[in-house]
């Protein structure tokens, strides 16, 4: 198979997965206002997604090295089409929190195996700038599907997106079924002791726990302020609704490209490196954006522009170095358990949000402390991978 095709099948896969995760948090004030809930629950609905494809993750950990990788995929993709679509049938809080359920527990895996195919089909010394190319999925979400997912939700109600993008993935699932040939690993059917051994000796290395730790506290930042980010624009900054999807389309825009640039700077340079500048460039975005919003230091497009760089920028870095911890028979299950600890650290980040915010009059209240705590979140991250990056030298 051509690696071009390849790279553009599993980057469709990811974007579609990606979308499916992304889309919940600007639409959150639409979803909320059609369901009667106040805005600051819309981090539980966020949370329960990757909640749900942190206990896949786990599951994965012990099975999915079992899977031939072209029919695990097939199987997560088709799965998320149609919880996508069923979120459409939602009535109220119980009944979002079930559909994303089940869309997290097909999406978390689905996210480990496009990585993990990455890995094993890409040479490590091209790796960066291949993963910046897949992981533009997150650039081109927001580009595309979030500013169409908004304007569908504006002009056709909430409900709209969930089934729009449900028969896209339906859509995607026939193409990957007749595009991804089964070529890829095919693992020998492992005995439990053996799943058992290999799941003890990943917790127990300390390159993937310091790794698993890097995801965490990277995820867990981001996720403080991301699923608030269409509230706080809207609520506290006074941003009009209408403007929100052209908002996510420059971030989107911008992203797209620096994050194939980020991932030749990985190739050529370090992750370390490369993690050090976004986090610094994050962290500016923060502090300006969500803690001293009220001093107007930055146009806000600037400010939205400098936070979707910095963090795919990052994530590049941070998801290229991983998929370089683990030895190639552990593959799938690292990135199973990588996938696990990040949706569990978005889960935790977009509840605890959730439980720090509140609502006076039309005010959001309360992001700023929640931004210091992201801030203080992503300080460790470069530290942690220049520890990972010697032990791989060694």
């Amino acid at each position: 198979m051509k690696e071009s095709r390849l790279i553009l099948i599993l980057g469709l896969v990811q974007f579609i997965n990606i979308l499916d995760f992304m889309m919940v948090m600007p639409l959150g004030p639409d979803l909320a206002k059609g369901i009667g809930l106040p805005a600051h629950l819309i981090g539980i609905i966020g949370g329960s997604y990757t909640l749900a494809a942190c206990v896949a993750g786990l599951i994965g950990l012990l099975f999915l090295d079992k899977f031939q990788r072209r029919k695990a995929t097939l199987f997560c993709l088709g799965g998320l089409a149609i919880s996508t679509a069923l979120c459409a049938l939602a009535w109220d809080l119980n009944s979002v929190i079930f559909a994303r359920i089940l869309a997290g527990l097909f999406g978390g895996p689905l996210s480990s195996l496009v990585l993990a195919i990455t890995a094993d089909e890409i040479p490590p010394q091209r790796r960066g700038a291949v993963m910046g190319k897949i992981m533009g999925a997150f650039a081109a979400a927001s580009v595309i599907g979030v500013p169409f997912g908004l304007e569908l939700s504006s002009s056709f109600g909430w409900r709209s997106p969930f089934i729009c993008f449900g028969i896209i993935g339906t859509i995607l699932w026939i193409y990957t079924y007749i595009n991804l040939h089964p070529t890829h690993r095919q693992i020998v059917a492992k005995k439990h002791k053996e799943v058992l051994a290999v799941a003890g000796e990943i917790l127990t290395n300390k390159m993937t726990l310091a790794m698993l730790l890097v995801m965490a506290f990277a995820m867990m930042a981001g996720f403080m302020v991301v699923p608030n980010i269409a509230a706080h624009l809207q609520q506290n900054i006074g941003f009009s609704r209408k403007y929100l999807g052209i908002l996510y389309f420059a971030g989107g825009a911008v992203s797209f490209f620096s994050m194939r640039v980020a991932g030749k700077l990985v190739d050529r340079y370090s992750a370390n490196i490369v993690c050090a500048f976004f986090t610094f460039t994050l962290i500016v975005a923060l502090l300006i954006g969500f803690v001293f919003w009220e001093y107007n230091l930055l146009p806000v497009v600037v400010i939205f522009i400098i936070f979707m760089v910095s963090m795919s920028g990052r994530n590049v870095a941070v998801q290229t170095l991983a998929s370089k911890v683990p030895k190639p028979s552990h593959l799938a299950a690292f990135m199973s358990l990588n996938s696990s600890v990040t949706h569990m650290a978005t889960s935790v980040g977009a509840m605890l949000s959730s439980n720090l915010l509140s609502e006076q009059g039309s005010k959001l209240i309360g992001i700023e402390k929640v931004t210091i705590i992201a801030v203080l979140l992503c300080l460790p991250v470069p530290f942690l991978l220049r520890f990972i990056e010697n032990l791989i030298k060694k």
